[in-house]
């Protein structure tokens, strides 16, 4: 029997990682590198990549884009193809929450929303999807959320954008998965980042939040490493079309 721990190990894998600059997508990145990925970081603050890639070393790079301009995918997808070869994984992490109440959301707001979190995804797997079939193996982890399958005030565009993400992933799953490519999920419930800020500077909201968990707290970046390495990894190969909620147990109540 092979070692186990080897199912883990992505040594000679290329990671692409869109939202790295900060939060769960940088997290993804160490994380990834950690276990022997080259690592090729995307979003648009170039100084926070650039930070990112001196702290992982030299099997990292970065590239400054802005992911939902699709009128630059081609342009994108060959700079972040050209240090390691094209991406073998990648983990689609850039997301934006406007927060808008319902009778408030601006046409301006909810087209940005669902730009960068729903179609951003997609179309990006999409132009990286030729190479992993002619490997016949590719990793797709889109992020979804708690706003998957819950509704909270002054969420509607954000959540409509990601309970698409998790019909985009299935339908992934059943277009590329023949070919060797999984497509999967990760539904992260409270973390500490810059899109959660508004609810962590508020202490007594970050204390319900973590008190409707069964964990009873809320989560630490580095919760997400051993999901998102398996579902990057051989762990996971016959592991399709999931959406994995890393949420401490808040949407099991």
């Amino acid at each position: 029997m092979a070692d186990p721990r080897s199912l883990f190990d992505l040594t000679g894998r290329v990671a692409c990682i869109t939202g790295a600059s900060s939060g769960l997508g940088r997290q993804a990145a160490v994380a990834l590198s950690s276990a022997g990925a080259k690592v090729v970081s995307v979003a648009r603050r170039k100084g926070a990549l650039e930070s990112l890639t001196v702290e992982i070393g030299a099997n990292a790079s970065h590239v400054a884009a802005d992911v939902a301009d699709r009128s630059n995918l081609a342009a994108l997808c060959a700079a972040l193809s050209e240090p390691f070869g094209s991406p073998d994984i990648l983990v689609n992490a850039a997301g934006v929450n406007t927060r808008q109440p319902a009778d408030q959301v601006t046409p301006e707001g909810w087209d940005q929303t669902l730009a960068l979190n729903l179609s951003a995804p997609f179309f990006l797997s999409q132009a990286l999807v030729p190479a992993m079939k002619e490997k016949s193996w590719g990793r797709i982890v889109n992020f979804a959320s708690l706003q998957t399958t819950r509704a909270f005030p002054g969420g509607i565009a954000y959540g409509a954008s990601k309970a698409g993400v998790g019909q985009l992933t299935r339908a992934m799953a059943e277009a590329w998965s023949p070919y060797g490519i999984t497509a999967n999920a990760i539904g992260p419930g409270f973390f500490p980042t810059e899109l959660t800020r508004a609810v962590f500077d508020d202490e007594a909201r970050a204390a319900r939040n973590a008190e409707q968990t069964c964990i009873r707290r809320n989560g630490r970046l580095e919760d997400m490493d051993g999901p998102l390495l398996f579902l990057c990894s051989d762990a996971s190969a016959y592991v399709t079309g999931q959406v994995l909620m890393v949420d401490g147990g808040f949407t099991a109540k």
